[in-house]
């Protein structure tokens, strides 16, 4: 299930993403810039979609035609009826998508370098992560403060598995995805915060360049 272009005339109703203010509105307006510089896009997949905001709205601002929503629940409140999966292999076939994207997701995983796998899997042309990155103890603590604050109200796990020293990079090259843009450090929070959290941040399009 997902969102369509269908839903553009309440897209525009409702002004698209609105205000974009907070964190997630700032990561929204990262995410929408980074996909606007690929062109047309026809069919994504928002792996870990939560409640389908990001979904709902790159389909009402017309950046992506259909957007799939993935998650291993339903939330109590949904903007896009999601397709549930066991959290392992993920329900697309492959290279059904041109756009396979995860908003702070992947850290989540126990097995970030299985999850990027499906990631690559799913997508023909695309894949965008937003996440986090880090280069020793003292940054591994603090996104592990960051997340437990950020996550204990909807009883989402956090195993710590951040990436360090762009080790996913690497990976995705090694399933056929070159980097083709990098926003980092990524300015998902303003003032103090931000120049605290910012380099830990990060906003990363690959692309396909063969088969794997």
């Amino acid at each position: 299930m997902g969102a369509d272009a269908r839903g553009g005339a309440a897209g525009a109703a409702e002004g698209g993403a609105g205000t974009l203010t907070g964190y997630r509105g700032r990561v929204y307006a990262l995410v929408r810039d980074a996909l606007r510089a690929l062109g047309p896009l026809t069919h994504a997949a928002d792996v870990g979609a939560g409640e389908g905001w990001y979904a709902k709205h790159l389909v009402l601002d017309g950046v992506v035609k259909l957007c799939t929503a993935v998650e291993i629940r339903r939330r109590a409140v949904t903007y896009v009826e999601p397709v549930l999966y066991d959290g392992r292999r993920l329900p697309l076939p492959d290279q059904s998508c041109d756009l396979v994207y995860a908003i702070d997701v992947v850290h989540h995983a126990p097995d970030p370098f299985a999850l990027l796998d499906e990631l690559a899997r799913v997508s023909s042309r695309y894949i965008l992560l937003k996440d986090h990155t880090h280069g020793g103890p003292l940054g591994w603590a603090a996104l592990a403060i960051m997340d437990e604050i950020g996550n204990r109200r909807f009883g989402i796990p956090s195993p710590g598995t951040y990436q360090r020293d762009w080790a996913w990079i690497p990976r995705l090259a090694s399933r056929g995805f070159a980097l083709r843009s990098m926003i980092h450090p990524a300015p998902c929070h303003t003032g103090v915060m931000g120049a605290l959290t910012s380099r830990l941040q990060f906003v990363a399009v690959f692309e396909r360049t063969h088969a794997d």
